[in-house]
């Protein structure tokens, strides 16, 4: 079943794509939670002209994007965390402490934007990457420095 997708959806795709999933996926969940609507020809007309009036829309918030991006480039982050005498952090540190401390740099991205590169969570103190999602496909690598609190 094409349906056209109302707002991103994790692993299906971006807002405002045309997309083919399996009818149950369809008619039982993103129709009814309002993230997508059926592409009938009358819609997919509808959706090309929307489409065509957003264009030049769509290219200022991609400058914007690359803009930002290149700012946040090679930004160094410090994190000062309670720690153990071993090293260990009391807890751990995730994308929402990284967006307070990008916040306080002027820089404001919204935590979900946030991956912190690595299998495990941050728990020890160190030198961590971490990526930046500030579009679609636009991206900006930053480190995180965690450091023991004094």
């Amino acid at each position: 079943m094409e349906i056209i997708l109302k707002q991103d959806v994790p692993n299906l795709g971006h807002k405002d794509d045309l997309v083919t999933v399996r009818n149950g996926y369809a008619t039982n969940y993103l129709i009814p939670q309002g993230y997508a609507t059926l592409a009938t020809p009358s819609a997919k007309k509808m959706h090309a002209e929307n489409l065509k009036q957003r264009a030049h829309k769509d290219a200022k918030i991609r400058e914007e994007a690359q803009a930002l991006a290149a700012k946040l480039e090679g930004v160094q982050v410090t994190l000062a965390t309670k720690v153990s005498s071993t090293g260990k952090i009391f807890g751990s540190v995730n994308n929402i402490q990284v967006a307070e401390a990008l916040a306080a740099k002027g820089f404001e991205i919204d935590r979900r934007n946030i991956t912190i590169q690595g299998e495990e969570a941050v728990k020890e103190v160190g030198v961590y990457e971490a990526v930046v999602k500030c579009h679609r496909d636009i991206k900006a690598n930053i480190k995180i420095e965690v450091i023991a609190e004094e």
